[in-house]
């Protein structure tokens, strides 16, 4: 492998050199030493008349002059790394941004925050298909469904990928009969249509459906919150703001309709039908074996229950965009240890095998191959252990997703036995 990279730089080095010594580089050489006359002169001349820059910027200033008059006393020198000629050509244009109030860069700054923002926002958009989703939705469940499931996806109908699709058929091989609406604007599309034909083709009964977000909020402690958002009043933070929309919807869904809500990168492994009003624990007290921290991946409800409607409170009130987690796991474990114990209050927290068998810090350990007879009995102790306990694995995507999958590993094992298409 070391004696391929080393080939590759040598073979891009004498490009470089051949290129150099063709006729139209020589002419580009010409072309930016005119260039560079032409930057020393406007850069003379733009510093005569701005004392408002700082020792730093001036400092970059005179250094680029002297490169440039380097350069120009030394034009044979062509092998320039690509990085300084770009940083060189930039001299200008970051003297003269440097001549901006800082009250305008604020204003850019902020501006380029919300556009970054803007394809998460199209939730915040209401047209002809946000009118028509409690109808969509009531038909849609008017049907018989085995166990009705919901999953969020704010993200690109692109983006919807194996991995997602593989949930979503695990969903069908556990419940023949069940029913999964996906809450999305991108997947209620031609393109979302086509990516989940396949098991319509075989009569599963899987649908994605804009969301109208005021609507499921409507009546709820969250309602302002989210009117605060989209008007600019409130910060969303620095966290993603779909993660956050996401975290929200989950509970509004479930608080007015009832059912089961899966993330994209759960796998189910057993039939929910016997579980009701439950939440899933994430992490045990290793002495104690009392819950640590729960976790919203996983949430099966009744309509209305008042476990949810405090959770859309404490979201509401208690909201930071700048913490991971503190609006979801963290938020659900603040509100279930608040609450636990208290009349009315009717739920049950199963333990980390239901739904998180393998922490996000050992997931990898799910996608190796075994490579030595003590690994192959690893994997089949733990696929028995899976098969008895759990009702499904948590893929921790973002730690997960650039996992390879090995032939004959703990997921390859699963994979095979739950895919459908």
């Amino acid at each position: 492998m070391t004696v391929k990279k080393v080939a590759s730089h040598e073979v891009f080095g004498c490009r470089l050199v051949s290129r150099a010594k063709s006729p139209v580089v020589t002419v580009i050489l010409f072309a930016l030493l005119i260039f560079f006359m032409f930057a020393d002169s406007l850069v003379s001349n733009i510093s005569l008349h701005s004392a408002a820059f700082d020792e730093k910027k001036d400092s970059e200033v005179l250094q680029a002059r002297k490169f440039i008059r380097k350069i120009k006393s030394n034009v044979s020198a062509v092998q320039l790394d690509v990085s300084t000629q770009k940083k060189i050509i930039n001299v200008d244009s970051e003297h003269h941004d440097s001549l901006v109030s800082s009250s305008v860069v604020r204003e850019e700054q902020g501006t380029g925050r919300f556009r970054r923002k803007l394809p998460e926002n199209e939730i915040f958009r209401s047209d002809e298909l946000t009118k028509k989703f409690h109808g969509r939705v009531l038909e849609f469940f008017n049907q018989k469904c085995e166990v009705q499931f919901f999953m969020t996806w704010i993200s690109t109908v692109g983006s919807f990928g194996r991995r997602e699709m593989l949930s979503v058929e695990s969903v069908f091989k556990a419940h023949p009969h069940g029913c999964l609406m996906i809450l999305s604007r991108t997947m209620d599309s031609v393109n979302g249509y086509r990516i989940l034909k396949p098991l319509l083709d075989r009569g599963f009964k899987v649908l994605a459906v804009t969301p109208d977000m005021p609507f499921l909020l409507k009546n709820t402690p969250a309602e302002a919150w989210f009117d605060a958002i989209k008007s600019g009043k409130k910060d969303p933070g620095e966290i993603p703001l779909a993660q956050n929309l996401s975290n929200l919807m989950r509970l509004a869904v479930l608080y007015k309709y009832g059912g089961v809500y899966l993330d994209t990168d759960f796998i189910v492994l057993k039939s929910f039908k016997g579980l009701k009003n439950t939440i899933g624990a994430q992490s045990i007290h290793a002495e104690s074996k009392n819950w640590t921290r729960l976790n919203n991946a996983v949430l099966v409800f009744d309509m209305n229950h008042p476990l949810l409607f405090k959770f859309i409170e404490e979201f509401a009130l208690t909201f930071d965009g700048n913490k991971w987690g503190h609006n979801g796991p963290y938020m659900v474990s603040r509100v279930a240890r608040r609450v636990e114990g208290r009349p009315g209050y009717n739920f049950t927290i199963l333990p980390p095998m239901a739904f998180y068998p393998v922490d996000w810090i050992k997931i990898g350990s799910l996608f190796k191959m075994p490579k030595a007879r003590a690994d192959s009995r690893w994997v089949e102790a733990k696929l028995l252990q899976l098969t008895r306990e759990t009702y499904g694995v948590h893929l921790w995507n973002k730690q997960s997703s650039k996992l390879m999958l090995e032939q004959g590993s703990v997921m390859g094992r699963l994979i095979s036995e739950n895919c459908l298409v």
